[in-house]
């Protein structure tokens, strides 16, 4: 039997130790988010505490029918053998007993390992923890086939215990990541996983970097069937960006952008001979003082009279005429560009495939 684990919210000591599995940190929940009911029947804390039990007790007898396989196994061997009767011949008597009767006694694990299902199956039902009343043995499928008292299916049994630990871990119970096996596993798991991946990665770049080497030609397909085709598209939303670029940027700088153009003017007039000496004229100075205002504003107005019209069909047809010319010529024209746009798309694969073939895992681990 299963119990609803609830989460937790004290996080912070897990900095300490390796970064856990999804599930320690994850809520308790065996079958996956969409097939969970919205209507689920709340568990009652006394239940919720009946569970931890009878799992804690399942765990020990699952362990103890592991141990009782791994002992018949050994026993079958002549190694095994000697060494219990060297140690004590009531201790090999012993072994031969659990021998001869291994079968009875791994029925009797069977049995309850059988009756713990069959209860989990009725409490899943009882709680509407799954979607269907039938999900509950495909979910716990190790379960299942690990009450099948036939050789490699006993050794499913060992899954039964890693889920119950998981659940133990998600209670808050016990915390696995603690644990020096658990670190020397994951730390094996990180490192066989990253190398699986990097070459995984490296054999998928190869494959296209052959693509585009070979007769198919692979960057004139990609240009032909994806980039030509939806060339209209592109040139509509790129004029598209540029107007509303252009207008959000002067509306939320309007402000700085008359300061500046009115400071550019200032100096420009300022620093003008012909404006100095007009300076010197009786009024001249209140001329250049009303000479550069008007300047300023006359150049306020204009930037503003432009961005209003960005939004005018007039010069929308324009970028999109400035659109349609950069794509058409950064197409390649002829077979010498397609093969240039190759060979630099190939080195720079050959640069990725040598940034993944690096060992991260020795960085993290020295």
């Amino acid at each position: 039997m299963h119990q609803e684990d609830s989460p937790s919210d004290d996080r912070n000591h897990r900095d300490r130790y390796p970064p856990a599995n999804s599930w320690a940190d994850q809520p308790r929940g065996d079958a996956p988010e969409k097939d969970k009911p919205h209507h689920r029947r709340p568990v009652p804390r006394w239940r919720e505490q009946f569970y931890l039990v009878w799992d804690l007790i399942i765990m020990v007898l699952v362990s103890a029918s592991l141990l009782l396989i791994l002992f018949d196994t050994l026993y079958l061997t002549d190694t095994f053998r000697a060494m219990l009767s060297a140690i004590s011949p009531s201790l090999e008597q012993g072994g031969a007993w659990l021998h001869e009767n291994f079968e009875t006694i791994d029925l009797w694990f069977v049995a309850i390992f059988v009756i713990d299902v069959l209860g989990g199956w009725a409490f899943a039902i009882w709680d509407k923890r799954y979607h269907r009343w039938f999900f509950y043995p495909f979910v716990h499928w190790y379960d299942v086939l690990g009450c099948i008292p036939v050789g490699g299916l006993r050794m499913l049994r060992i899954l039964r215990v890693i889920g119950l630990l998981i659940r133990l871990q998600r209670t808050r119970l016990i915390d696995i990541r603690t644990w020096g096996i658990y670190r020397f596993c994951y730390k094996y798991y990180e490192i066989v996983l990253e190398e699986l991946s990097d070459r995984v990665i490296v054999r998928i770049l190869t494959d296209v970097q052959e693509g585009f080497l070979s007769k198919g030609n692979l960057s004139r397909r990609v240009t032909d069937e994806v980039l030509l085709p939806r060339k209209q598209q592109l040139i509509d939303d790129v004029s598209l960006r540029v107007q509303r670029v252009l207008g959000e940027s002067y509306a939320h700088h309007r402000d700085d952008i008359n300061t500046w153009v009115s400071g550019l003017i200032h100096r420009a007039v300022t620093e003008n001979p012909t404006i100095r000496s007009l300076q010197r004229l009786p009024m001249g100075a209140q001329v250049v003082e009303a000479m550069d205002e008007a300047m300023a504003d006359v150049a306020s107005r204009l930037i503003r009279e432009a961005v209003i019209g960005i939004r005018s069909p007039d010069f929308r047809s324009l970028i999109e005429e400035l659109a349609n010319r950069t794509i058409s010529r950064s197409v390649p024209a002829s077979t010498s560009d397609y093969q240039a746009l190759e060979q630099v798309l190939v080195e720079v694969l050959d640069v990725l495939k040598s940034e993944v073939k690096v060992q991260r895992w020795k960085e993290r681990y020295n």
